[in-house]
């Protein structure tokens, strides 16, 4: 009698169990469909995490989407630099204080191709492939450039150099901390200097580190590629009053209408005319709301439609944010929801950032992001239907 009582209600749960099981089936086929049409979405930038040695994505919207080139691939090492040859290529500086070298990676896929150059270099900061066809690279801890064949990466010769000349010697205006580069229309080169000298290191034999007991000014230096002679473009200008009253230039360029930008590490991005040097604006860069800030402040990028980004990051934490904004004006474009000039809030993908650079091609929608709402609706309908059968037998 008592199994009999039970058959009916067992009977009825079994018919809610093939329903769900029919409907669960569809609901793949359905999601299958959806994870096919999702669009691809626009790739915006790629970023260079020195404590992550990786290269890190995010999209036009802003949202993360992972690796572009995984931790430690092809032997990279604190990614500082991240530059697009002519053949459409992406060029990463790695390199510590006794290592060296320019990796090449697919520009698509961001899959490892080689190590492009090599020869002299300890610690590569910027390089940039100049009117000549070569690739001119700063070697900071041996202030230097270097150039190598812009297509097969051979080492061909020393541009510029303090190295022989000793510290007690050495004077602002010279090669000292060399770190970005930019060629600019009318042929020069400009590189920014921090006013470092670069020694061994006492404590790790073979290796070199940045000394700044001479006190040398930060620069942004011009050199004429036919005779390279140098002269002083930018003079150190004050210091941020954010700033722990330093100045250390980093990242350069220019923006559509042709102005300069550099960035300070130690705050702010400073705006001057390309062709005299003189200065023209001051953008503040510190997001973080306390001064002295807790943030430093990485490489600069453009996108096509004139939009400025950088990225900092916390010097307590190392984690990094991105900031963009209005490359015309100067005034900050945070993100809906986040103040200052935040586009990217503070977060743990961005490992002390430096690198950063604008891309133009698509990726498609992260499984990540197709698998929660697969599971999403899934989940619901799992609910739904268990809610029915339980009905059912009660």
């Amino acid at each position: 009698m008592k199994n009999r009582d039970i058959y009916p209600q067992s009977q009825g749960f079994m018919n809610s169990r093939l329903s769900l099981l029919t409907s669960t089936i569809a609901l793949s086929v359905s999601i299958g469909s959806i994870s096919f049409s999702i669009p691809k979405a626009d790739a915006a930038l790629l970023v260079g995490n020195t404590r992550g040695d990786n290269v890190v994505i995010y999209d036009d919207a802003g949202n993360f989407r992972g690796d572009f080139i995984a931790p430690g691939a092809g032997g990279l090492l604190d990614p500082d630099d991240l530059t697009f040859g002519p053949d459409g290529n992406l060029y990463v500086s790695s390199g510590s204080g006794s290592s060296g070298e320019i990796l090449r990676y697919n520009g698509k896929t961001g899959a490892f191709i080689d190590m492009f150059a090599t020869g002299g270099l300890i610690r590569p900061y910027g390089s940039a492939f100049g009117p000549d066809g070569k690739l001119y690279v700063s070697s900071f801890l041996t202030d230097q450039i270097l150039r190598f064949d812009g297509k097969t990466g051979a080492f061909l010769d020393v541009f510029a150099s303090a190295k022989e000349i000793p510290s007690s010697d050495r004077k602002s205006g010279q090669l000292n901390g060399p770190n970005d580069l930019l060629f600019t229309g009318d042929g020069r080169l400009l590189v920014t200097t921090q006013g470092s000298v670069a020694i061994a290191d006492p404590t790790k034999p073979g290796s070199f580190k940045a000394d700044f007991s001479g006190g040398f000014a930060s620069q942004i230096l011009s050199y004429d590629l036919s005779t390279g002679q140098s002269s002083v473009f930018v003079d150190q200008p004050t210091p941020s009053p954010d700033s722990f009253g330093f100045v250390s230039f980093l990242g350069l360029a220019t923006n559509p209408q042709g102005d300069l930008f550099a960035s300070d590490f130690a705050n702010d991005i400073r705006r001057y005319d390309l062709s005299s040097g003189a200065a023209k604006q001051t953008i503040s860069t510190n997001y973080t709301g306390v001064v002295p800030s807790t943030s430093f402040i990485g490489n600069l990028t453009f996108d096509p439609n004139g939009t400025l980004y950088s990225v900092g990051f916390d010097q307590t934490t190392n984690q990094g944010a991105i900031l963009r904004y209005d490359g015309f004006s100067g005034a900050p474009l945070p993100s809906a929801g986040n103040s200052s000039a935040i586009y990217v809030p503070t977060n743990k993908a961005l490992k002390r950032p430096i690198g950063i650079t604008y891309t133009a091609i698509k990726i498609p929608e992260s499984e990540a992001v197709v698998g929660t709402v697969a599971i999403g609706l899934l989940s619901g309908l799992l609910l739904k239907r268990r809610d029915r059968a339980s009905s059912a037998i009660e």
